[in-house]
């Protein structure tokens, strides 16, 4: 019954990667033909470069269920959002870098929240890189005592570390 079963499966993990190809095939291409345009036709292509990019790795990702599409694809939104909305609004200071911090957060919860519905893999991890990206942002977006105790919190970081490493010692122990 066991060789029945691996006869069944085989197919489907074929055409499975058989799918897959085709479909990296398409996105490379899609790349491929992006940047060639821009080589001929004079548009400004710098704006949609990393919105470009993003979709084509988030939809590659996607479409072949990978996990690991979705990083870049993420991190490119990400940067993608936070620059138009820099360039979108007269920001100034700490307000300027706080709402690239906050959309560069997002593309690292997007990360998370794609590889749950679309794989079989969730990324929880891309959560520590957007909370400690959004508490900056929105510190430096809330200006004044936020700034303060961010200031607190970039000085004495490292007896976070102190302290994990005591605990591991003790531990042992």
């Amino acid at each position: 019954m066991n060789v029945e079963m691996h006869k069944e499966i085989q197919p489907d993990v074929q055409k499975r990667e058989r799918r897959s190809g085709v479909i990296s095939g398409l996105f490379l291409i899609a790349l491929g033909v992006l940047w060639l345009v821009n080589e001929f036709v004079n548009f400004n292509m710098g704006a949609l470069v990393l919105p470009a990019l993003a979709a084509i790795f988030l939809a590659w990702g996607i479409l072949t269920r990978s996990a690991g599409l979705l990083i870049p694809g993420g991190i490119l939104a990400g940067i993608g959002a936070g620059t138009y909305l820099m360039g979108s609004f007269e920001l100034a200071g700490e307000s300027e870098a706080g709402v690239f911090l906050l959309a560069f957060a997002g593309g690292f919860a997007l990360i998370t929240l794609l590889s749950a519905v679309f794989t079989d893999e969730t990324m929880w991890w891309a959560l520590w890189p957007a909370g400690i990206m959004g508490v900056i942002g929105g510190g430096l977006m809330i200006g004044g005592p936020a700034l303060d105790v961010l200031s607190f919190i970039g000085r004495y970081w490292p007896v976070v570390l102190i302290a994990i490493g005591l605990g591991i010692l003790f531990r042992r122990r």
